[in-house]
């Protein structure tokens, strides 16, 4: 039995995290960390998780003395370094897994988008989740890439459990009461994300629309050769045989069926009348495959337990 820890836990992805954990059958939470909610019952606001723990506000130097096996940080982007460095100087051993961006740049982390990714782990005690939208554009773009013409241009929509819990425009619903809103249409985080780690630039454009969770990418591939559907098809297919939470399907993915659900789907496939451009479509719970469920993969990667431990998939 490991422990395990999680830092930010106030947050939607945290509390995915804790369900996660509470149905794992080797992971035993050690401790909950969150300013805004210290001192409450873990289970009052995560009720699959029956364990006796509260919330606790704890320092860097205080989640380092706990001494967890693991340690997720679900922290806002620019918070990360300086726990790790508490960390590393009181348990350099421990693995951190980390949510936020901060170190998704970093060669010395392991990037955790498992389907694209996971033969080049080696043992690393340090890994980066990828973004949600990162992860959608990524398992669109990766099986075409070799015959790429020109950048990917991916038109994004999410629910605003993607802008947080901190009140803002993004996740205020009267604002987005029959709205879609664009944000960050230029250099956008996940943007130079998926850029970095596909070798090539990728365009971007995300909105947030008034549902809660869930999200969507529609991506133009504009290839160096002609291909029929069914090659193109066939190519997806073959990239994701055998990945149970990766899903190619025939017709364009829908929002609305991915949510709560652990897995991706991609489908749509259109070609163009010249075989030059296709369109693909990629859905995904931004709190689950684009966060929590795929931290978890990670994880179980790195603790040597089949993948899918803890996730109950269907």
């Amino acid at each position: 039995m490991n422990t395990i820890g999680i830092v930010g836990a106030r947050g939607h992805t945290g509390a995915e995290l804790i369900r996660l954990i509470a149905a794992h059958p080797a992971l035993e939470l050690a401790f909950v960390s969150s300013r805004e909610l210290a001192g409450l019952a873990v289970h009052e606001q995560v009720p699959e998780y029956r364990g006796a723990l509260r919330y606790e506000a704890l320092s860097h130097e205080a989640v380092a003395g706990k001494r967890a096996d693991v340690v997720v940080l679900a922290l806002p982007n620019g918070k990360a370094a300086e726990i790790v460095a508490a960390i590393d100087a009181e348990r350099p051993d421990a693995l951190i897994i980390d949510l936020s961006a901060d170190h998704r740049f970093d060669p010395a982390w392991y990037y955790g988008l498992p389907e694209l990714t996971r033969r080049r782990y080696a043992g690393q005690r340090r890994i980066s989740n990828p973004g949600c939208y990162a992860t959608a554009m990524q398992l669109v773009i990766a099986p075409l890439k070799v015959w790429l013409a020109a950048p990917p241009v991916c038109f994004g929509v999410s629910g605003h459990s993607g802008a947080g819990t901190t009140p803002s425009d993004k996740n205020d619903p009267e604002k987005l009461r029959d709205n879609l809103m664009p944000y960050a249409l230029t250099g956008h985080l996940h943007e130079r994300d998926a850029s970095f780690r596909m070798g090539l630039p990728v365009e971007f454009m995300p909105h947030v629309a008034p549902h809660f969770r869930g999200l969507t990418v529609t991506t133009n591939l504009y290839l160096d050769r002609a291909l029929k559907r069914d090659a193109v098809l066939d190519r997806f297919r073959q990239a994701y045989a055998g990945e149970e939470l990766v899903r190619v399907v025939d017709e364009a993915p829908w929002v609305s069926r991915i949510a709560h659900r652990h897995h991706a789907e991609v489908g749509g496939f259109v070609v163009a009348a010249d075989g030059k451009r296709v369109v693909v479509v990629a859905t995904l719970d931004n709190l689950l495959k684009g966060a929590a469920t795929q931290a978890m993969q990670n994880l179980n990667l790195a603790l040597g337990h089949d993948e899918l431990t803890g996730i109950a998939h269907d």
